[in-house]
């Protein structure tokens, strides 16, 4: 029998998720599903998720769990708000990633030189962050000057947005698709219409990262001087690598990965904003966890957040985020059923029955209180986070004290 490979893998996976929305609203008539406003959120909200997630991948790859990503995009946000400020968008990126990195520094410095926990030195990150933020904000943007204030910077002036040439503006060859309501065929519109207009050059940046991440951890000597550190850190520094520089070296990309996540949602606000993060740093650890430690997991965990929040924010009733639990039914369905030719009994169970609660929701429900579909991206990506749970390596030496010439 032909071996599928890790990529046919994934596109069938893709192609099959594709297919259960297009059904799923084709059964419920809830356009917002796949209309191309929804796809283009969903690619603002996903993109902050997934540069904190690449950052958590950078270090988690070399050995060091960064629990700080979201200490490191707060401290990229403000970056971003105060070099926009004063030098517009292209400052705002420079900013941001200073920021982040330099609160990788600080979390490479206590992990790799000074051996504290890597849990402990995160939560501390993340705890002093908000309050340097608050403190620098307090320091440098006078109240009420050009609408800058103690939780606030002023605008830092709009990103130039474009639209692909044909596909999504002239002809709109993708919008005259969406409008022909053919199930399938106007969805697939509707989707890359949606992720085809509306850029700016620094989200191109952005999603430019995920493979430009993938190539340097798989096909350079620097990737695998990064995973070797991770997996094991005695065998690599036996070899010539110098395990301290490499892990530095990780930690500090992870958080100016950290601080372009940051850059993206200030670039969406047009401003820094106090607390606008909004725990988007540990959403993209959960992302990351959920594409078991590769590129195009944790693009997909956070496409997945995303387009949730995105139908979330959209949809002008609660109808739309029940025709989730639909979706989400139909999902740990399928993988029950895997599970279940796979002869794991026990697992398959559990998902099959959770799919018919899902199912049963969908069925009854008329009505959702506010409460709960705030909720809803974060359930969703619950939901389906423990169907992946089953398959998780991290690397093998993540998280561990390495000192050189111990033995582990």
């Amino acid at each position: 029998m032909t071996r599928v490979s890790r990529t046919q893998r994934i596109l069938l996976i893709i192609a099959l998720g594709f297919i259960a929305l297009s059904t799923v609203r084709a059964i419920t008539g809830e356009d917002v599903l796949t209309s191309s406003g929804t796809a283009r959120a969903m690619l603002i909200l996903a993109l902050p998720i997934a540069m904190c997630a690449l950052g958590g991948l950078v270090a988690e790859r070399a050995g060091v769990i960064n629990i700080g990503l979201e200490g490191m995009m707060i401290l990229g946000t403000w970056g971003a708000g105060f070099g926009g400020w004063h030098y517009g968008p292209w400052g705002a990126l420079l900013g941001a990633v200073i920021g982040g990195a330099l609160g990788g520094l600080v979390h490479a410095l206590a992990t790799v030189t000074f051996g504290v926990d890597h849990i402990v030195s995160g939560v501390a990150i993340n705890l002093v962050a908000a309050g340097l933020v608050r403190f620098l904000s307090e320091a440098v943007y006078a109240e009420g000057e050009q609408g800058g204030g103690p939780t606030q910077s002023p605008p830092i002036g709009a990103a130039r947005s474009f639209d692909v040439p044909i596909l999504s503006s002239g002809p709109d060859l993708l919008g005259r698709l969406e409008r022909t309501d053919v199930i399938v065929l106007s969805d697939i519109g509707g989707v890359l219409r949606g992720l085809t207009s509306g850029l700016t050059v620094f989200a191109l940046i952005a999603l430019a990262l995920l493979p430009l991440a993938w190539f340097v951890l798989w096909r350079t000597a620097l990737g695998l001087r990064w995973r070797s550190a991770g997996e094991n850190p005695v065998a690599a520094e036996s070899l010539g690598v110098n395990v301290y520089r490499m892990k530095y070296l990780a930690v500090i990309t992870s958080g100016a990965l950290a601080g372009m996540g940051g850059l993206m949602l200030v670039l969406f606000t047009g401003s820094y904003r106090e607390g606008m993060t909004g725990g988007r740093g540990f959403i993209g650890l959960a992302a990351m966890i959920f594409g078991n430690w590769r590129p195009t997991g944790l693009a997909m965990g956070s496409g997945l957040f995303g387009y949730s929040d995105a139908v979330r924010l959209r949809a002008q009733t609660s109808a739309a985020v029940l025709a989730l639990l639909l979706l989400v039914g139909l999902i740990l369905a399928a993988v029950g059923v895997w599970d279940l030719y796979r002869r794991r009994f026990v697992l398959s169970a559990v998902l099959l029955v959770l799919a018919g609660a899902a199912v049963l929701g969908w069925a009854t429900l008329d009505y959702l209180p506010n409460e709960i579909t705030t909720m809803t991206p974060y359930l969703v990506t619950l939901a389906v986070l423990a169907t992946a749970s089953q398959r998780l390596r991290p690397p093998a030496a993540d998280g561990m004290r390495y000192r050189r010439g111990e033995e582990h």
